[in-house]
């Protein structure tokens, strides 16, 4: 199956709500009219969940390392003390 540009962007203007009150009931018609559109509805849904969580982790991954280098490094021995008494009282 594949899907069209307009298409994904009629999905992606429903799913993100870009679109008027109007184009969504039209939208939701289709929906109910229209199986094949349900299911791709779905993927893209499933699509966007996806990616959020990819971008969680990464930043998860990058906010980590940012940490071991201010925690470990020599350089940065006296913003771990700083830090440390802020949080050790």
């Amino acid at each position: 199956m594949k899907t069209s540009w307009n298409e994904l962007r009629l999905i992606e203007d429903f799913l993100l709500s870009d679109t008027d009150t109007e184009d969504i009931l039209l939208f939701e018609a289709n929906l109910l009219l229209q199986p094949n559109l349900k299911e791709s509805v779905f993927w893209q849904q499933k699509t966007y969940s996806l990616v959020h969580k990819f971008g969680r982790l990464q930043l998860r991954k990058e906010i980590d390392q940012v940490h071991e280098k201010l925690f470990t490094a020599p350089e940065h021995h006296s913003f771990r003390q700083k830090i440390m008494q802020l949080f050790g009282k």
